[in-house]
């Protein structure tokens, strides 16, 4: 097992208008353009993997123009590395970083405060399904033992919600091979060909395996329910994170920011296939258009409806992060800290999201 720094390094880098047209695309409209003037200034944001669904609202606020129409020039820095955007954070580099609530609560834990502003996702979206071709009989957890389940990386949040759910069915963290592989299509590839006996991973790769008829379900957390079974309760994903000196410096800038991602919100709640269709980037699609809404149809459910982080979620978190380690600092972390739900109530009050 890792130690205890590992864990909580893994856990804080580790850590998806005019009737559906882009604003960039509404001239004339009423709707402000992307070149809108900007007098707070400009704000980078960073985040890793822009194109995860986790992330959407995120795309959805900039290409809808939301976060112009605020007053704001956010420059989005879409990172290669894995931690990059978390780093540009902890440099100064980007003011706002667009990842996992987790990322909050390791850096506090560590002394250092980035506390969330508003909530992008209310689940993780993350999947384990076992191989109809290799598993056949699957009932439970424990016919895992000795098998193979593939995770997008060691210490990712799939990762660890294995690990959570092999201990609560009492086996032990080496009574499986786990086969990291990052790339969704060779991540695909490997469970086709029989090479792994499981897989935990997000969308679009499980809808393209539900659509195979490959795939058993066996925990989904794309759904606030699913969520909870897993977790033993709401379990905060995506959000954007500032420092807390920032945060009381730019306040202005901050709750535009929250107004932009809520007005995205709200939007996502209601927009068709079509209006997705639209507002998205050709990339995100990666050649497959039908795959793609398909996969936003079942995610639906995961995003936060108005920002507000749910009053038993940071426990929720703090709780699973800690069984990694009992001696974890976690417990002693004042949650209050990691977030703030007022900028939230007032994006909520705005929009009636």
């Amino acid at each position: 097992m890792w130690n205890r720094r590992e864990w909580l390094r893994s856990w804080a880098s580790a850590l998806p208008m005019v009737a559906g047209r882009p604003a960039a695309m509404a001239q004339g409209s009423g709707t402000p353009s992307l070149s809108a003037r900007a007098p707070f200034g400009r704000v980078v944001l960073a985040v890793d993997n822009r194109a995860a669904f986790c992330y959407l609202p995120l795309t959805i606020a900039e290409r809808m123009g939301y976060f112009a129409a605020e007053g704001l020039d956010v420059q989005v820095r879409d990172m290669v590395e894995p931690g990059a955007a978390l780093q540009a954070l902890l440099t100064g580099s980007a003011q706002v970083l667009s990842g996992p609530y987790s990322t909050s609560v390791a850096l506090r834990a560590r002394g250092q405060s980035y506390p969330s502003i508003v909530l992008q996702g209310r689940a993780p979206q993350l999947v384990l399904g076992a191989s109809r071709k290799t598993l056949a009989g699957f009932s439970g957890i424990v016919d895992l033992r000795g098998r193979k389940v593939l995770v997008p990386s060691l210490g990712s949040g799939a990762h660890r919600m294995v690990l959570m759910m092999m201990a609560a069915g009492r086996l032990n963290a080496d009574a499986v091979e786990f086969v990291p592989v990052s790339n969704p299509t060779a991540a695909l590839v490997n469970f086709r060909n029989g090479l792994v006996d499981a897989i935990c991973y997000t969308d679009p790769v499980i809808t393209q395996l539900e659509q195979d008829s490959a795939l058993r379900l066996v925990a989904d957390t794309r759904t606030v329910r699913g969520n909870a079974d897993v977790f033993g309760g709401p379990m905060p994903a995506g959000c954007l994170s500032v420092a807390a000196d920032y945060l009381a410096t730019h306040r202005d800038e901050c709750q535009a920011l929250v107004h932009g991602l809520v007005h995205a919100l709200k939007w996502l709640q209601t927009a068709g296939l079509s209006d997705i269709n639209k507002v998205v980037p050709e990339s995100y699609f990666q050649g497959d258009r039908a795959l793609y809404l398909a996969a936003f149809s079942r995610a639906r459910e995961a995003w936060s409806p108005d920002g507000l982080m749910p009053e038993a979620g940071p426990a929720t978190m703090a709780r699973v992060m800690s069984r990694f380690d009992a001696a974890s600092p976690l417990r002693q972390v004042d949650l209050s800290q990691t977030y703030t739900n007022d900028m939230a109530l007032k994006a909520k009050a705005r929009f009636k999201a």
